[in-house]
């Protein structure tokens, strides 16, 4: 039995939506569960749910945690038995195949990074958010691990997007785009102008540099930034959808005939919402690392996590890791 190990105390609705969507998760296929968090505490929360004495659970003491506002470093040398480590350690020592957080992004990469080690060849992890490109999906990384960034990394980052687009989107030969303020390859930043040059000279199908309003047009199906800018992206289109939804009913509700046109509209409303909604897409995969870590946005519901913690269980059975590896010492020596 695949066991995921889960920080049941990280995000902004711990543990209790992390716990029900685990669980659902645990409902949905034949694996196991290590939950990390304060036993009491966890205990509490298995009582409300009548079957969990029939399901594989297995609960980590680690009565800490790195709150949202803590320096992540810092945090976890204060606290050596935070649930997010005790969750790293518990796949790093195999007693589970894969690891999933919604709780301080930073804590996350920290604790992942120095259980599991990185990939041969590769300097360092990438966050890979799942985005709506066209009439598909698409592939936006990285997406907040790292700030600063070289070519060579943007290099590894494409390579194991390219990865990650053929296990979960079943894309044959994943459109790499680099994310840049034009067109032109002389355009952007030197990291990505010099990035352009590697991208280009890569086994890679580099489709070349990628607008920002370009992003979610489906011409590409990976896009590859630093983690400073990809992170500003994602944020700002979750507040744009929400901006827009709350615009659009606004309107709608002013007049007799926008009211009637609301009801009317409600499904097309609920299929707009899913398409660009994270939590159908769990969390982000952190790439490079030598283990399968998922990260959760904060605000995750129990069906994210639901969705997290099957996604993890999927590239377990998937070999991911050694895809991985394979396609980035192809990406190197080209």
């Amino acid at each position: 039995m695949i066991r995921i190990a889960v920080d049941a105390m990280g995000g902004d609705h711990a543990p209790r939506s992390i716990i029900d969507g685990a669980l659902a998760a645990a409902r949905h296929l034949n694996l196991g569960l290590l939950l990390a968090g304060p036993v009491n505490v966890i205990r509490a929360e298995l009582a409300r749910h009548p079957d969990a004495d029939d399901l594989s659970i297995r609960i980590l003491d680690a009565p800490d945690v790195v709150g949202m506002a803590e320096a992540p470093a810092a945090a976890l040398r204060r606290k050596p038995r935070a649930s997010i480590r005790v969750a790293a350690e518990a796949v790093a020592g195999g007693e589970a195949a894969a690891l999933v957080s919604a709780g301080h992004t930073g804590a996350t990469v920290l604790s992942a990074h120095g259980a599991f080690g990185m990939l041969p060849g590769v300097d360092r992890p990438a966050l890979a958010a799942t985005i709506p490109s066209g009439d598909r999906l698409g592939i936006l990384l990285d997406v907040g691990a790292n700030v600063e960034c070289r070519a060579t990394h943007l290099l590894q980052f494409a390579a194991m997007g390219a990865v990650y687009a053929k296990v979960s989107l079943g894309v044959d030969r994943p459109r790499i785009g680099l994310l840049s303020i034009g067109e032109e390859e002389s355009k952007g930043t030197e990291l990505v102008r010099d990035a352009h040059q590697l991208l280009k000279a890569s086994s890679l199908n580099f489709i070349g540099n990628v607008e920002a309003r370009e992003v979610y047009k489906g011409n590409a199906d990976v896009i590859v930034c630093d983690g400073f800018t990809g992170n500003i992206a994602l944020k700002v289109s979750e507040g744009l959808v929400d901006t827009v939804e709350r615009l659009l009913g606004e309107e709608l509700s002013r007049t007799f005939s926008g009211m009637v046109g609301s009801l009317l509209s409600r499904r097309a409303f609920r299929r707009f919402r899913r398409r660009l909604d994270y939590s159908e897409y769990g969390g982000a995969p952190l790439l490079g690392i030598a283990g399968v870590c998922f990260v959760c946005h904060g605000r995750s519901s129990a069906k994210a996590i639901r969705n997290a913690v099957l996604m993890a269980h999927r590239f377990t059975t998937a070999g991911l890791l050694h895809r991985v590896e394979q396609d980035i010492a192809i990406a190197s020596v080209s």
